[in-house]
């Protein structure tokens, strides 16, 4: 019996995930959205570079990267989603209609979320083409958003409802509404499965049960908390008033330091080998790298202007 174009494409896709996770592994890339710069950094974070710098009009500030080869980025200015390839090449892009600003790929199913500042929903876009399958509605201002890594949930970070969106990733129907602290943006599930999320406006994090639709801790960070990544039993996350991010206990839940880096961080995310995380200076230019173990500052990598990076935006390993 013939094979359906779906089945088609599925089976591709499977394939190239196979081939891409038997590559040899080699240094972590970084694709860092620049809002300012209408562009982003391609940082070879071994070789401590940027290797390569692509155009992207209209402001971008998400970014998803998959392992897949895709890096897709959202350029609010103009109301793109575009899916580029590893050496920069748009594949496919759509204007929407709204104010696209964070962004998730869902690689399991072949689709991309992108959330609507303006129009409280998330979009569901296929994500080979770009077209619209669905509308998920969410509270008020939605910014950032997260897939848990067992594929069970996809959460939104309502800014101006001081709550966060809870969805079945597989049916897309809403679980709960999360109240959290006030103004959250930035969010991302713990390999654990509990989902943290940055309140910019009560400089706090939101510890959150997705299952259970609840929030089980609050932790004090540093001023106006953004975005979060995980490594060595700890969450980071980046205080962009302070300059600083804070490094919190998985376990205890407590802030156990802050280290120093660039001037208004942002966008952060780990390495695949969990060693390092790397950090977007949106008003330095730069990218901080850190020991993930030492809580140290190992380098400051140059970057295009203002980086955002407001998403998943390290790949383990080459092309």
């Amino acid at each position: 019996m013939p094979w359906s174009s779906g089945s088609v494409r599925r089976a591709a896709r499977a394939l190239i995930l196979c081939v891409v996770a038997a590559l040899p592994a080699a240094a972590d890339t970084a694709f860092v959205t620049c809002q300012n710069g209408d562009g982003l950094s391609v940082l070879d974070l071994t070789g401590g570079q940027e290797r390569a710098r692509w155009s992207v009009p209209g402001k971008p500030a998400g970014v998803a990267v998959s392992r897949d080869g895709a890096v897709f980025t959202v350029a609010p200015d103009s109301k793109t989603v575009r899916r580029h390839d590893r050496s920069g090449t748009v594949l496919a892009e759509v204007a929407l209609d709204g104010g696209p600003i964070g962004i998730a790929h869902d690689a399991r199913r072949g689709r991309v979320f992108v959330s609507d500042w303006y129009n409280a929903r998330i979009w569901v876009l296929s994500d080979d083409t770009l077209t619209l399958d669905q509308e998920l509605m969410t509270g008020a201002a939605p910014a950032g958003l997260a897939l848990s890594e067992d594929g069970r949930f996809l959460a939104s970070a309502d800014r101006d409802a001081d709550q966060v969106s809870v969805f079945d990733a597989d049916t897309l129907a809403l679980l709960h509404r999360v109240t959290v602290g006030i103004r959250p943006f930035g969010l991302r599930f713990a390999p654990d499965g509990r989902l943290f999320v940055g309140n910019v406006g009560s400089n706090d994090v939101s510890v959150v049960d997705a299952a259970a639709g609840s929030v089980t801790a609050t932790v004090p960070v540093g001023e106006r908390p953004y975005g979060v990544a995980f490594a060595a039993g700890r969450a980071f996350v980046t205080n962009q008033y302070e300059n600083t991010v804070s490094v919190i206990d998985m376990g205890a839940l407590t802030e156990v330091t802050r280290i120093e880096v660039g001037e208004y961080p942002e966008g952060i995310d780990v390495t695949a080998d969990g060693s390092r995380i790397v950090v977007a200076n949106w008003f330095d230019n730069t990218a901080s790298v850190i020991d993930a173990k030492a809580l140290t500052v190992l380098k400051d990598l140059d970057t295009c202007d203002g980086p955002r990076a407001f998403g998943v935006f390290l790949l383990g390993g080459e092309e």
